[in-house]
């Protein structure tokens, strides 16, 4: 296993643990996600573990979704069809944690790449 995708596969699964851990705490977030789950079940098919690159893009689709989800609730409030601004907030956090997460992984394997190229042949 090269140091890059092992560094970065646990990071992007600790982040996902946490995500889970949340949204498994919050009822909110859970109603947040119900929807969301429902069409995820529905078009995702079932398919083995692709690797690193796989894990990434998942995580990458999930940030993009949040962030998507986000900006819809965000613009409801705005036009007077949702009332719950705690729903509203809750979104918009939720997609900033993922965001900082996402940078975070982005920033550690950019670190350990550089540390690979610094490396002696």
């Amino acid at each position: 296993m090269n140091p890059v995708s092992g560094a970065g596969g646990g990071a992007i699964e600790q982040v996902m643990a946490l995500r889970k851990q949340i949204i498994d705490r919050s009822s909110v977030l859970q109603e947040l996600h119900q929807d969301k789950a429902a069409a995820t079940n529905e078009a995702k098919p079932a398919q083995e573990s692709g690797g690193f690159a796989d894990s990434l893009r998942s995580a990458l689709d999930g940030v993009n979704a949040a962030q998507t989800r986000s900006g819809d609730i965000t613009a409801a409030y705005e036009r007077g069809e949702v009332t719950d601004i705690a729903k509203v907030m809750l979104a918009r956090q939720e997609a900033g944690v993922a965001f900082e997460a996402t940078l975070q992984v982005r920033n550690k394997l950019l670190s350990a790449y550089q540390e690979i190229m610094r490396m002696g042949v």
